[in-house]
């Protein structure tokens, strides 16, 4: 299964280990494997589908411009703990809707393909504009502080 302009599908399995925090054990839910659903299905691992949506441009872009541009797996939690992949998103806020509702989310770097694809989705679709609201704020202080010291000399 080829990827296409706007979906990706990747196969994903999670391996639980379990760390010593203390005297206590805590168990966590880490990658095990992510390859592109064109190569055949690891053993034990799960479809899931990386979309892009235009709506999402702006947080495509905030993302690719990071140091480490990441990508976010949102799973599903089982009755007896266990995390299965649901869905893999590319959009900060899609992450941190997840986390609000309680849903595991497991953070990954992105590789330099899938960047690549994005680069290119948002440049088929066209920028979008980040309007930064707070740096009005902080403009229009600049401008105030400036009038003052002119009044001052």
């Amino acid at each position: 299964m080829q990827h296409t302009e706007n979906v990706w599908p990747v196969y994903v399995s999670l391996k639980k280990s379990e760390k010593q925090v203390g005297r206590w054990t805590s168990v966590q839910w880490e990658l095990d494997q992510m390859v592109p659903a064109s190569c055949e299905q690891p053993k034990g691992s799960n479809l899931v589908l990386l979309e892009l949506h235009r709506d999402e441009r702006a947080s495509y872009r905030l993302n690719l411009d990071l140091d480490t541009p990441m990508l976010y797996l949102v799973c599903d939690e089982l009755v007896d703990g266990t995390w299965v992949p649901a869905s893999l998103s590319a959009c900060q806020n899609v992450a941190a809707g997840a986390l609000e509702g309680d849903t595991p989310v497991i953070s990954m770097a992105m590789p330099d393909a899938v960047a690549c694809w994005i680069e290119a989705f948002i440049t088929r679709h066209g920028e979008v504009e980040i309007c930064a609201h707070r740096r009005k704020h902080v403009n229009r202080r600049k401008e105030l502080a400036e009038d003052q010291r002119r009044k001052n000399v």
